[in-house]
């Protein structure tokens, strides 16, 4: 009878502990991943600066930063948010200045295309591919 009683208070006591599944495992931080957040931000400047300045709409920027995050993030979904946050940034940050295409805004969508492109083959060289 005691063994019963032992073996329904093991059961009882011990097993849920043993069911409980253990927390998700932090996602390794990745080396570049503030490169890629700078890469994420001039795509979201350089999709509003761009079709800004388009005479149609143009998703050449977003169809990038959408590979870029199939490619880096697609079991990450932390790591998923976080660019995404910084492409929505890079977008929001000039949307809330420039209201008109001008010779600047073209000359800042040029010098944004010219530093990700340097980024991304930074980040191909050191990194690998």
């Amino acid at each position: 009878m005691k063994r019963r009683f032992a073996a329904i208070a093991f059961l009882m006591f011990a097993l849920p502990a043993f069911a409980q599944e253990a927390p998700p495992a932090e996602p390794k931080p990745v080396p570049y991943d503030g490169e890629l957040v700078k890469l994420a931000e001039k795509l979201g400047a350089l999709h509003f600066l761009r079709n800004l300045c388009s005479a149609a709409p143009e998703n050449e920027w977003r169809a990038l930063m959408d590979e870029l995050l199939q490619t880096e993030t697609a079991s990450e979904p932390e790591r998923r948010a976080k660019l995404t946050a910084a492409f929505n940034r890079g977008y929001r940050s000039f949307a809330a200045v420039h209201n008109t295409c001008t010779v600047e805004t073209r000359e800042i969508a040029e010098k944004y295309r010219v530093e990700g492109a340097t980024l991304a083959a930074e980040i191909t060289a050191r990194f690998g591919n």
